[in-house]
């Protein structure tokens, strides 16, 4: 049975990262295994370290073979094909855009932290035992409510 891929020169890229992450799922498994094999296994097993690496080795290749086994199917890839040819559309924003927006955005954030910082403070020491406005050195008497 030779080795044979549905639609083969559609969906590339998609395929490709597919493929990849599942191959860097693969490699943080087996480094996982590899670690709990190394702490559990007896330490006067002649073939500890043998079964420490040959186990997420064959796990690596059953991902790799279920990677290729499920993205080859139908719908899988043509799902794929499809998600490519969406992304192709999309009108990406420039980098100036992307830039701009983050600016924004962090500069409201920190305005209404340090809004709510300000109220906070004010309104806890208002209903509590009162509280200084702070940079003035003035004080607000509390109404001792807790």
């Amino acid at each position: 049975m030779a080795l044979s891929f549905y639609k083969p020169g559609q969906g590339r890229y998609v395929r490709l990262g597919t493929a990849g992450a599942a191959g860097v799922v693969g490699l943080l498994l087996g480094y996982y295994v590899r670690g709990l094999l190394a702490r559990h296994l007896p330490e006067d097993f002649a073939y500890g370290t043998y079964v420490m690496y040959a186990v997420p080795a064959l796990m690596l290749a059953v991902i790799a073979l279920l990677a290729v086994k499920y993205l080859n199917q139908q719908r899988a890839a043509d799902f794929l094909i499809a998600t490519e040819s969406e992304m192709k559309k999309v009108s990406w924003s420039s980098k100036a855009e992307v830039l701009g927006s983050t600016m924004v955005v962090i500069v409201t954030v920190i305005i209404l932290a340090a809004f709510i910082f300000l109220v906070d403070y004010l309104v806890s020491g208002t209903l509590g035992s009162g509280c200084r406005i702070p940079f003035t050195g003035l004080r607000v008497p509390g109404f001792g409510l807790w």
